[in-house]
């Protein structure tokens, strides 16, 4: 009997601690708080690679350029590809955007 009421205590440390590890802050998983969106515009006809950059909630920050999702608003003067390579089509200004959980960061770009 002492032997099953022995094995039982110890169930219930081992539960315990596990709970408890469970409840960490640290393991919480953390928000994205802002993006914000980086590079040079390219002139027509060349390429250039921007970068998506994600403020999480701990006040780490991660690079997100190819988990994000990326739009031009005037892609008669550039192109953005999936990747964050924007490249120059036509002189003009855009907007560049990238999207990651939610979040949108913005650049705006004028193409020589």
């Amino acid at each position: 009997m002492k032997t099953r009421s022995f094995a039982a205590l110890i169930l219930v440390l081992a539960l315990a601690g596990l709970a408890a590890a469970c409840g960490d802050s640290s393991t919480a998983a953390s928000s994205v708080t802002s993006m914000s969106v980086t590079g040079t515009a390219p002139a027509v006809g060349a390429t250039a690679q921007f970068a998506a950059t994600a403020t999480l909630s701990t006040g780490s920050t991660q690079d997100v350029t190819t988990l994000a999702a990326w739009t031009s608003s005037n892609t008669a003067a550039a192109t953005v590809s999936s990747t964050g390579v924007v490249t120059g089509v036509g002189a003009g200004t855009s907007v560049i955007t990238a999207t990651y959980s939610t979040v949108v960061g913005a650049d705006s770009i004028t193409v020589p």
